[in-house]
């Protein structure tokens, strides 16, 4: 994950700040992130991590009902960020 953040292949080279792992986070200059390795979102505790929105942008729980599996761990909202087939949709601008 370092190494895609600091080369990306559409935005070139990171150039503002170190990039590392450390302690099971992505640290990014002062930056601490959070970084969960489940499949199951039922299973990532986003209450301990102090996270009250996920936006939800794998693409494979886009169903209000696989979505909510957020919720389970404590998120309090989950945004879709792909086309849903139940989910009322958005669209910025329009």
């Amino acid at each position: 994950m370092v190494y895609m953040f600091k080369y990306d292949s559409t935005h070139g080279v990171w150039k503002h700040g170190e990039v590392k792992a450390e302690g099971g986070k992505l640290v990014i200059g002062n930056m601490h992130i959070t970084v969960f390795h489940e499949r199951d979102p039922a299973n990532i505790k986003w209450s301990d991590a102090g996270v009250d929105y996920v936006v939800e942008s794998t693409g494979v729980f886009t169903t209000i009902e696989k979505a909510s599996a957020h919720l389970k761990g404590g998120a309090k909202r989950v945004v879709i960020s792909a086309p849903s087939a139940d989910a009322p949709m958005f669209v910025m601008g329009v």
